[in-house]
């Protein structure tokens, strides 16, 4: 009988995909469910034939010379790969795949929450009626800012992009966006294409990032980007911390020239920027974009799938390397 691939799991994922990956592989689980480790990953890369790790495992350019030649394939449990050196792997020869596509929606989802939220002042709400404070009452009360009808800047109209456009559509929103190219009419819908955010930013009332983290988009929205945005801009970050320079948006934020945020990540994860905590206009959550029941699964699987791929001779679909 063939021996069956042995693939190791960093995090506990969803019950579903553990139990579809039992039945295919012998598979190690990191029951504590914490973070992989350098020497974790190392030391078992020569156990295992396959890894699906999260972000929360880093494969640094060290840590992917000392993988032992056993290790043939990391099939992400995420979209994002910036925790992966795709160029040491690749020339390891190590196939990664990712798991695109099927979180769009429920990212999405959360960036509208932290729109609307930072938009109508949802924190210093809450706090106010769950701290016994609300005690009045007038028109002036916790006035906040229309997101129906405003002018919206998308970075980044990949699926996640695309899927927060048409949400924004609903609420009647005249759709901005940059990307590295501009989108088919189809895709577009109807949206502003803007060849640089120096043309976009000023044109927006909100803000919402959805490109990836790499070395070019590295404090894309710094103290020069949030300059040149509208007075009293709301900004929303729901895809990598590093996109923004945290210190130049808590200074716009003490200033007024941003009016508010809401943030899902941040530079430090987990923890976040506890800078931010003096603010009731910053609306925060630990990175939650993909966390439905739905999402974690249909992640889980396409990360199989992928191995499926790979150990039975296939090309992966979601191969980056």
């Amino acid at each position: 009988m063939t021996e069956r691939p042995v693939v190791w799991f960093p995090r506990k994922l969803s019950a579903a995909t553990l139990e579809r990956a039992r039945r295919d592989y012998d598979v190690i689980v990191n029951e504590a469910d914490t973070p992989g480790t350098a020497d974790e990953i190392i030391a078992m890369s020569a156990r295992v034939d396959a890894m699906v790790p999260c972000h929360s495992e880093h494969f640094t350019e060290a840590v992917v010379a000392a993988l032992d030649p056993r290790l043939k394939i990391i099939a992400n449990h995420s979209v994002g790969v910036d925790h992966c050196n795709l160029p040491a792997l690749q020339q390891r020869g190590i196939v990664v795949t990712n798991t695109p596509d099927v979180l769009s929606d429920a990212t999405a989802e959360i960036a509208m929450l932290l729109m609307l939220g930072a938009a109508r002042r949802a924190v210093e709400g809450d706090s106010l009626v769950r701290q016994g404070e609300w005690s009045d009452w007038s028109p002036a009360f916790m006035v906040g800012k229309q997101v129906t009808g405003a002018r919206l800047g998308i970075v980044g109209m990949g699926r996640v992009g695309r899927a927060f456009a048409v949400k924004a559509r609903g609420f009647g929103m005249e759709i901005h966006y940059h990307n590295r190219s501009r989108l088919s009419p189809a895709e577009e819908q109807g949206a502003t294409y803007h060849p640089s955010l120096d043309t976009l930013l000023p044109e927006v009332d909100f803000l919402s990032l959805h490109c990836p983290a790499s070395p070019e988009t590295t404090d894309l929205i710094g103290e020069r980007t949030l300059g040149l945005m509208r007075d009293g801009a709301v900004l929303v970050n729901t895809a990598r911390g590093a996109l923004v320079d945290e210190d130049a948006l808590i200074a716009a934020l003490d200033s007024g020239k941003i009016s508010a945020a809401g943030l899902d990540c941040f530079k430090v994860e987990p923890g976040g920027n506890p800078e931010f905590a003096r603010f009731s206009n910053v609306m925060m959550l630990p990175h939650i974009g993909s966390a439905t029941r739905a999402t974690r699964d249909a992640m889980g699987f396409r990360a199989l799938d992928n191995l499926d791929a790979f150990f039975s001779g296939n090309q992966p679909r979601d191969r980056l390397v």
